[in-house]
């Protein structure tokens, strides 16, 4: 079944039914909603040869169009492929390069100049170049497709540097929804999802079963995280749920102390993307009470790996509810998770492994990549790559990453596309790029540069340098200029000691 049909049947239950807002303005009732669907769906066909399984990208900040767009190339069985708005237009354009798409969508119609290497048969269209509602057009249900046809081109990146398009069908996206009212939390028709965090990645993901049950989707007039925004709009609207980073909610608990906001109007915050520190989730308790919950997903494993729900956060009456408030929780209703050692063998309670992941929302594998899929499915069990360890009880308690992802700000940052932009500087020789601790960001970025013999680069050259090769998030804030880098015998780098130089000097 075609995950729109749930905008299609809203549409026809609820047509008036507030659907979109920007800030508190709205701007689609459910019914209006479900034509700027379709009619996209129709401008792609008819306009632009638009078929079942091609790919449409999405290059733009958080909107009320971006929601449309979703289920306009959902509406015809097409495959949906949004891309961060935070990378630089020629990461950008290799994503769209890469999963071969026919259209990108993006605010202006103008990102991408002759030298992005945009694929010569990929047109940029502006948003606003869709044609109006036609509030008396028929409104035909969606394209029927299979379960397993690919909805939705998420693309991730490993160690590698280069990213990997994961292929969500229908099937995956159907049940990550379901599930969520199960294990994360309730939902009701007079929630207000607001979006923070970029549509792209998970905050975009959790608007099906909002979509389904009729619940009104909030912009932030910011297209962005702005914690004096959110709060205003918490006040105004009230049932605000969002998804966001831990950092995130650190800036948003900090904001709450300046201006005595004890979190009025927010139902519920659901935390992941990256650690949350055991004081930073009690401080926000402290502030806000009980309205966090947990989640842990991969691209993968889309936002369905373990959870741990407002109850569960909040507990201080089990003798381990510090222990428990500290994991990532247990295993969502539609997955099986296990601990397994180097040759996949299962491990006891309480043993340090590999998280490998089981069911009906791990994806279908990598967007024509059958070695990275091969090496990643086993035998029907997803290798996260992560390491942890399972209590008597079923929660997941995560040690240690085993790729060298820097997660800041509840962003993945890929030490290796780091490396390749600054290598390409004609004054550095080597170069390692490694994450640090950082008491806001959970993480920041942290280069060691062997520069070359005879030069003497700046931190600020570099930085201005990586502005041009990739997104400015991932630019170093940190530079450390050494004569040589530690290797082993094989010459690899030893980044595990750069991190043991690292906390020396801290």
């Amino acid at each position: 079944m075609n995950i729109a049909t749930w905008l299609y049947q809203t549409a026809l239950v609820r047509p008036d039914a507030p659907a979109i807002r920007l800030g508190n303005n709205l701007c689609a009732t459910y019914g209006d909603f479900a034509r700027s669907a379709a009619r996209i769906g129709v401008f792609l066909r008819d306009h632009h040869g638009i078929g079942p399984g091609d790919r449409i990208s999405i290059f733009a900040r958080n909107a009320p169009e971006y929601l449309e767009l979703l289920y306009g190339v959902l509406w015809i069985g097409a495959t949906v492929v949004p891309v961060n708005h935070k990378l630089h237009s020629k990461e950008a354009a290799w994503i769209i390069a890469n999963a071969e798409a026919r259209i990108v969508f993006t605010e202006s119609g103008t990102v991408f100049s002759s030298d992005t290497n945009l694929p010569t048969n990929t047109r940029e269209v502006s948003i606003g170049s869709v044609p109006p509602n036609e509030p008396s057009a028929p409104v035909n249900p969606p394209a029927s497709v299979n379960d397993d046809d690919t909805a939705w081109l998420f693309y991730t990146s490993g160690t590698t540097g280069r990213p990997k398009g994961v292929m969500i069908t229908h099937r995956n996206l159907r049940v990550m929804a379901m599930t969520y009212p199960l294990d994360v939390d309730q939902i009701f028709p007079s929630d207000h999802p607001l979006y923070a965090a970029p549509m792209s990645h998970g905050a975009g993901l959790y608007n099906f079963h909002y979509v389904r049950i009729g619940a009104c989707h909030v912009i932030p007039p910011s297209q962005g995280f702005d914690a004096a925004e959110i709060a205003s709009l918490a006040k105004s609207l009230g049932n605000i749920t969002f998804f966001a980073a831990p950092t995130m909610i650190k800036r948003l608990i900090a904001h709450a102390q300046r201006t005595n906001y004890n979190g009025d109007g927010i139902r519920t915050i659901i935390y992941g993307g990256g650690p949350m520190y055991l004081a930073d989730i009690d401080h926000a308790l402290d502030v806000f009470g009980p309205r966090f919950a947990q989640i842990y997903g991969q691209g993968e494993c889309p936002m369905t790996i373990t959870a741990m729900n407002r109850d569960l956060v909040a507990d201080t009456t089990h003798p381990e509810a510090m222990q428990r408030r500290a994991s990532v929780g247990l295993a969502q209703a539609c997955v099986e998770i296990r601990i397994a050692d180097e040759d996949l063998n299962d491990l006891p309670t309480g043993e340090v492994g590999e998280v490998l992941v089981r069911g009906d929302t791990v994806m279908a594998g990598y967007w024509r990549n059958p070695e990275a899929t091969s090496a990643t499915l086993v035998d029907g069990w997803l290798r996260t790559g992560d390491l942890g360890r399972l209590d008597g009880d079923g929660f997941l308690t995560l040690t240690d990453r085993s790729k060298d992802v820097i997660i800041s700000g509840g962003t993945n940052i890929y030490p290796r596309e780091v490396e390749e932009a600054l290598l390409t500087h004609k004054d550095v020789y080597e170069i390692a790029v490694i994450g640090a601790s950082h008491a806001d960001w959970g993480e920041e970025v942290v280069a060691f540069v062997v520069p070359l013999e005879g030069t003497k680069p700046d931190a600020e050259a570099l930085t201005d340098w990586c502005k041009t090769q990739i997104a400015s998030f991932k630019k170093p804030s940190r530079y450390v200029f050494v004569p040589d880098l530690p290797k082993n015998g094989y010459g690899k780098i030893l980044k595990t000691q750069l991190r043991a130089q690292l906390s020396e000097q801290s």
